[in-house]
């Protein structure tokens, strides 16, 4: 059987965005089970309360829900385990500096499969306060009716 080309979303941690300022993006692979990988590709799995964090030179995933497998037997993983992810040692040397700096945090943005093999997307991020919540909500409205507005003119409506 050929291996799968591109990249199949299973789950996306939108909440993240919202409560977390983002400054750096990282891919990483994931060390599964047999009956996660299946789970996963049944669609199965939820990013909301998981996070990452650096422990002698490895990084691992914590409380990232993967349920069972409905068809595995009494080889299924446990649900919420913490999962080793596969990095380059360059990026966990940064990482380690930048959430020992302090305010920094690893939080997971996506869940995927590329190319056949699982991968995660984990964020260096900063907690936002929430003031600047209602502040990138007021930009991101500001900025919707503004694109809004060009795009009636660019039809020829006038107000």
């Amino acid at each position: 059987m050929a291996r799968e080309k591109g990249r199949k979303l299973i789950a996306q941690n939108r909440k993240a965005r919202h409560d977390y300022t983002i400054e750096d993006v990282y891919e990483a692979g994931i060390v599964l089970q047999g009956t996660e990988v299946k789970s996963l590709r049944a669609g199965h799995a939820t990013l909301v309360d998981g996070y990452a964090d650096v422990k002698d030179g490895e990084v691992w995933l914590h409380a990232v829900h993967i349920p069972e497998y409905t068809q595995g037997t009494w080889t299924n993983h446990e649900p919420r385990r913490k999962r080793k992810l596969l990095m380059h040692r360059n990026e966990i040397a940064k990482l380690v500096g930048k959430t020992k700096e302090g305010g920094f945090t690893l939080v997971p943005l996506s869940m995927y499969f590329k190319d056949g093999y699982a991968k995660v997307e984990i964020a260096l991020a900063r907690g936002r306060k929430a003031y600047d919540k209602r502040q990138a909500i007021a930009e991101r409205d500001a900025k919707r009716e503004s694109d809004r507005a060009i795009g009636r003119r660019a039809k020829g409506f006038t107000d």
